[in-house]
């Protein structure tokens, strides 16, 4: 079923960015965006918020809350390395990070063969996520599988999902870099003030 649901989101993703090329040249490159997440597994369907960080040019962070408003809400924060397919504005990503939840688990008895199911349960284990990213103007679509491995708090040692994540463009990447800019010179500045009222005083700084 998850494997289905891939495959058609990922035929989605490629033909409109396809469709896209000639309106992409607008679009630009993002350096935050926050929107919506929806996942789908064997075990439920959830609804979180995601927010993507651009770090360098092609490195960002995202940060993944979710819930299925019931047994189970997990926290991710995951480091990604992205790749150019097409163009610059369609991308394939791979990443990983750790993951924080609140969770269900099932536990199945050998001797009885009876399968306890227990609630509430903190757990911590590692996320890895692979997936395809589409910037068309102010929006980042994505498809992404995202393997949990649990490492405590929960019997089952692998889950799997499927996400498909909307977001809207805060931050544009050009702004970002912009700041960073005035805030490197803003620093020189600083520095070329001090080091100035120290000539002027003739003196060393003291330490």
């Amino acid at each position: 079923m998850q494997t289905n649901y891939i495959k058609k989101a990922a035929l989605f993703l490629f033909f409109a960015a396809i469709i896209s090329l000639p309106s992409s040249v607008k679009a630009q490159r993002y350096g935050t965006a926050l929107g919506l997440r929806v996942g789908s597994s064997d075990l439920n369907r959830t609804v979180g918020l995601t927010l993507e960080q651009r770090i360098q040019k092609r490195i960002s962070a995202e940060l993944i809350l979710q819930s299925d408003f019931s047994r189970n809400t997990t926290f991710s924060a995951l480091a990604k390395f992205h790749r150019p397919i097409i163009s610059k504005r369609f991308n394939y990503y791979l990443g990983a990070g750790p993951a924080l939840g609140n969770e269900e688990s099932f536990r199945k008895i050998p001797e009885t063969r009876q399968i306890v199911h227990t609630y509430g349960n903190s757990t911590f284990g590692l996320d890895m996520i692979a997936g395809l990213e589409l910037t068309v103007a102010n929006a980042v679509i994505s498809i992404d599988y995202k393997p949990n491995i649990n490492i405590a708090g929960r019997e089952e040692f692998f889950r799997g999902q499927v996400g498909i994540s909307a977001r809207t463009v805060l931050v544009k990447s050009k702004e970002q870099k912009k700041r960073a800019k005035r805030r490197q010179k803003a620093k020189k500045a600083n520095s070329s003030e001090k080091e100035s009222f120290w000539e002027k005083l003739k003196i060393g700084p003291a330490y």
